[in-house]
């Protein structure tokens, strides 16, 4: 599989997102759900896997961009509004989805089971969202 020119997750993102890492924000943002999950749990893996990943998100960051492809919906953005107002359901209007967009903002990211719902499946979310558009149904 040939590498991608276009990044979809930068570095300087992973390193934002790295500052809530106790969360797992930067390990779910390049594609790593299980250990996202395990940081998520045990805080960063007690904080010592949150330091050691500093040296480890360059990495991330570029097999990040080899496994996802770019489209009209920015990876960097929705991860930024799924970190900062995802219990407002912001990053679900950004993609398109209102009627689950109003029951994130009615429910507080429907009772924070779907805020971690969404820290899994976002890349996923944003790619449907861009193949829609590369196809013209979007």
């Amino acid at each position: 599989m040939p590498e991608r020119e276009v990044a979809t997750h930068s570095p300087l993102m992973g390193y934002l997102l790295w500052i809530f890492g106790f969360m797992g924000a930067h390990r779910f943002y390049y594609g790593k759900p299980i250990s996202g999950t395990l940081w998520f749990l045990t805080l960063g893996l007690f904080l010592i896997g949150w330091i050691i990943d500093l040296f480890l998100i360059p990495g991330m960051s570029r097999s990040a961009d080899r496994r996802y492809a770019p489209g009209v919906k920015d990876y960097d953005l929705s991860w930024i509004l799924l970190t900062f107002l995802g219990l407002f359901g912001v990053h679900r209007f950004y993609l398109g989805k209102w009627i689950t967009g109003l029951i994130w903002l009615l429910t507080g990211g429907l009772f924070l089971v779907g805020y971690l719902y969404d820290y899994w499946t976002l890349n996923a979310q944003i790619e449907a969202a861009n193949d829609e558009q590369r196809s013209g149904r979007g």
